[in-house]
């Protein structure tokens, strides 16, 4: 195999597919690695660990075609520390030559034959809309647990809900809800968990234009430009969430975005050692304090419009942040039932997004 391209090119494909090298114990040597196809002018390159499969491709000036995998870092790294301009690579034998101006380098590779044939993906696609999913997934995926003891809450809930699509991820102390209206990817009732791993990668790659979503009974697939990202579906039964949210709240304030993710942002300074940041809500508007002992304290007052009974709630700050970050709109509604009872996030004037938020005991 031979062929020259542009360094920058060859990086940013090496780096995307590489993402998904396996970099755990134990796994088998040759997924440490990234296999290297040249057909023509068309190099594809792909990085797996099985469970998550990114494989991008990219024009070059193909000479000979071949087959190869090169080990993932050490031909990142190679390829990254050279001045911009013409690479040559060239496979031989065991191992691929690297050369650019006056630099050159050999790699040893890794067996071809033992990088796992992947199946190809689902016939059956659809198209959405990229940037509209890339802002969906941006306010779902981080409500999802990064605790692989609990597989199922690390996953984001993809489930057909009236004529479009709703995401829903959970760790057990929050919760996000989006829906895509008129994004029919599922049939009624249908409903598949994908990894937030792989919808962290996806969203990565998301621009302007559409997204292929091919879905088949174990893995999913999306294809975005020239890269294509293959994941491993996780089974299990997803927690029932809708009975979580209540359907009334007989609290409700309503604050600008800004000015409480601005308050909420000072006062967690003196919020450590787990310190929940408190939000006293009355007519008077809401008054944010934090305060751990040793360190010190902090407080803030926001105007806000309230209707309901003066009420003292805390909260985990990043968690609020995050979901402060994440809804949109200039104003949001914090609706809560009692100190104790989950607290909802509401963009105003919009129903396709909600994050509720358990309180924390103070």
């Amino acid at each position: 195999m031979k062929f020259r391209c542009e360094r920058d090119d060859l990086v940013e494909a090496l780096g995307t597919a590489g993402r998904a090298v396996a970099n755990r114990g134990g796994a088998l040597p040759v997924l440490s690695g990234v296999r290297m196809e040249l057909t023509g002018s068309r190099l594809q390159l792909t990085g797996s660990d099985l469970d998550l499969t990114i494989a991008v491709s990219a024009e070059v000036g193909g000479e000979t075609d071949g087959v190869a995998v090169v080990p993932a870092k050490i031909a990142s790294d190679v390829v990254r520390s050279l001045d911009a301009g013409s690479v040559e690579v060239l496979v031989e034998g065991d191992e691929a030559q690297i050369s650019s101006g006056r630099f050159s380098s050999s790699i040893r590779l890794l067996p071809a034959d033992e990088f796992p044939r992947l199946a190809p993906p689902a016939e059956r696609a659809v198209t959405l809309d990229a940037a509209d999913l890339a802002t969906a997934l941006s306010q779902v995926v981080p409500a999802a647990s990064n605790d692989d003891a609990r597989p199922i809450l690390t996953g984001v809930l993809m489930a057909a809900e009236g004529s479009g699509l709703r995401l829903v991820a959970t760790d057990s102390y929050r919760l996000a809800v989006r829906d895509l209206e008129g994004s029919a990817v599922l049939d009624e009732g249908q409903s598949v968990l994908v990894p937030s791993r792989a919808l962290r990668e996806l969203v990565r790659a998301l621009g302007e234009g559409e997204v292929t979503l091919r879905l088949g009974e174990r893995e999913a697939t999306f294809e975005v430009d020239t890269m294509r990202l293959t994941t491993r579906l996780i089974e299990g039964e997803f927690p029932n969430y809708r009975g979580l949210i209540p359907s009334t709240y007989p609290n409700r304030m309503v604050v600008s975005r800004e000015a409480l993710g601005d308050a909420v942002r000072r006062v967690r300074l003196m919020a450590r050692e787990a310190t929940p940041v408190r939000l006293t809500m009355s007519d008077d508007g809401v008054e944010l304090d934090a305060v751990t002992q040793d360190i010190g304290q902090a407080s803030e007052a926001v105007d806000a419009r309230f209707e309901g009974s003066e009420l003292t709630v805390g909260f985990n700050p990043d968690y609020l942040l995050d979901g402060i970050e994440v809804t949109p709109g200039d104003e949001v509604a914090l609706e809560t039932t009692d100190a104790n009872k989950p607290a909802v996030l509401r963009a105003i004037g919009r129903e396709d997004f909600l994050y509720l938020l358990m309180p924390v005991r103070i």
